[in-house]
């Protein structure tokens, strides 16, 4: 669907703020998914399956683990793990496959361009949908672990916004990097960077399992990031190492944001 803007409407545009640009970017691919909504819903259903599979069904054959200095049972070890994945799975969608569509061969991002709207607004606007669509996963994750008692503090009032933070950081790092994607074969790497990261993300064990190389790799991973955030809300064994995992995640949009409106600058306005 192109964004197309009428005479009035351009000239009331050149007044937008950044959150009504991005908020008309927002409406518009709510209106695109509006028919397809169970496309949008699919992303949902493979960490809770996960979650039941492994965390349920190997939990009985797991006994608890220590995290933080505190005893966990294996789902509820587990269950922040999957909702961290999840958060940068609703993500990734939007901010590859769905970008490089807008940007190669829909060309939406030109025809958005010859209304006011800038490359930074594309940017926000694409991010913020991304953002709406791993929240929805996350909060839904969220109340399936509240539902199968899988949530020991109150600190868990922070996961979600925690899970909008890391759809944030690997949405804005996504859609820089899609700006370099040359055909569909590309996405192979989409693949090639994600599902390591998942599997070594300690998701499922714990890191101290690694030896000392290849723990620091992991890490140092973005998704370990998460894990670790989501992990000491859920259980309430917070430390200093969830405030070094939301300067990371931080530090990851801002500069993923920067890029990709220099690279839209680059391939758009040039």
């Amino acid at each position: 669907m192109a964004l197309t803007l009428t005479g009035v409407q351009r000239s009331t545009a050149r007044s937008l703020s950044a959150g009504e640009a991005a908020g008309l970017l927002l409406y518009r691919n709510f209106l695109a998914y509006r028919r397809a909504w169970y496309i949008f819903a699919t992303g949902f259903l493979e960490p809770l399956l996960y979650l039941f599979s492994i965390g349920v069904g190997v939990g009985a054959l797991v006994g608890d683990f220590t995290f933080n200095g505190q005893s966990v049972p294996y789902a509820e070890f587990v269950a922040p793990g999957m909702l961290a994945a999840s958060a940068m799975n609703g993500s990734v969608l939007d901010s590859t496959f769905n970008f490089f569509f807008k940007l190669k061969y829909n060309k939406l991002f030109d025809q958005m361009l010859a209304t006011p709207l800038t490359t930074l607004d594309i940017a926000r606007g694409e991010l913020s949908w991304s953002l709406l669509r791993g929240g929805t996963y996350s909060a839904g994750f969220l109340l399936v672990m509240l539902a199968m008692g899988l949530v020991s503090s109150w600190w868990a009032v922070l996961v979600v916004p925690a899970a909008l933070l890391i759809g944030a950081a690997f949405g804005a790092v996504c859609m820089a990097l899609t700006t370099w994607m040359r055909s569909w074969q590309d996405f192979e790497l989409v693949t090639l960077a994600t599902l390591p990261m998942f599997l070594f993300s300690a998701t499922f064990f714990p890191v101290s399992a690694y030896p000392g190389a290849v723990r620091w790799v992991v890490e140092a991973t973005p998704l370990y990031r998460g894990v670790v955030l989501c992990r000491e809300l859920t259980t309430g064994a917070v430390t200093w190492a969830s405030a070094v995992s939301v300067v990371y995640l931080l530090v990851m949009v801002v500069v993923g944001l920067l890029l990709c409106r220099r690279r839209l600058d680059s391939l758009l306005l040039t």
